[in-house]
């Protein structure tokens, strides 16, 4: 078996080289809800040294929240912040002789895109429309997978280690105490499920249910995340899961 493992980098977090030495694919935030144009480019260059996948992560202009609060942008505002942002990575992927492999929408644009399907659409569109090679990555179970596969865009079906999930397949909100898995064990407990089973416990008395962990997500912006990488990495190897 194996799986893909993703860290959201060039957040301005200060760990993204370590993390690339750790991880198979790398989203690059594109300067919109965090970081710069100078943290996009370490990055993409500590990338190409260490092998590891690139994709474009775009999020809606909102720095003050980290692109974490819901938006309600016209369907030309946002294709014009999408293609904006996708065209800055292409650039600085074309300086250093590399290609973006997929996209992966950022915060509450990929919480937004999951159960909105009119969201979905456009931004599945818009990729397609600006390279139908690009991949879609979008939540397991969602509508930006859904929308993906309707655009005629391969996808990407990723899970979350430390986030918990609604019983409907979505992740509980971060305004919500129990959001966030805590204990490094449970975590690595609910990857091994996720990606062995191909089930996952949800709160609120929902049971089990299914998902499909072609990729898992990895935060890099926590105080441990180089600890919690190599945790993961080793348990999945341990277990007989390769990571590429």
């Amino acid at each position: 078996m194996h799986v893909d493992l993703n860290a959201d980098l060039a957040e301005g977090c200060g760990s993204d080289e370590a993390l690339l030495q750790r991880v198979s694919s790398a989203n690059i935030a594109c300067a919109l809800h965090a970081g710069s144009a100078a943290d996009m480019h370490r990055a993409l260059v500590w990338a190409k040294q260490h092998h590891v996948r690139i994709g474009a992560h775009p999020g809606y202009p909102d720095r003050e929240n980290f692109g974490r609060t819901d938006m309600a942008l016209s369907e030309t505002e946002l294709r014009a912040y999408l293609n904006y942002q996708l065209g800055a990575l292409q650039a600085l992927c074309d300086a250093e002789g590399l290609q973006t492999a997929y996209v992966k929408p950022h915060g509450a644009l990929y919480n937004q895109a999951a159960r909105n399907q009119a969201l979905a659409d456009i931004i599945a569109d818009t990729v397609r429309r600006f390279n139908p090679n690009l991949k879609l990555m979008g939540l397991s179970g969602s509508c930006l997978l859904e929308a993906g596969r309707s655009a005629g865009l391969e996808v990407i079906s990723e899970v979350f280690a430390d986030r918990r999930y609604l019983p409907d397949g979505s992740l509980v909100p971060r305004s919500r105490a129990d959001a966030q898995v805590d204990s490094d064990e449970e975590a690595i407990a609910q990857v091994l499920q996720m990606v062995r089973q191909g089930t996952v416990n949800t709160v609120d008395g929902g049971g089990e249910i299914a998902v499909q962990a072609d990729s898992i997500c990895l935060h890099g912006d926590g105080a441990h995340a180089l600890a919690f990488a190599d945790k993961i990495s080793a348990a999945l190897q341990a277990n007989g899961v390769r990571v590429s």
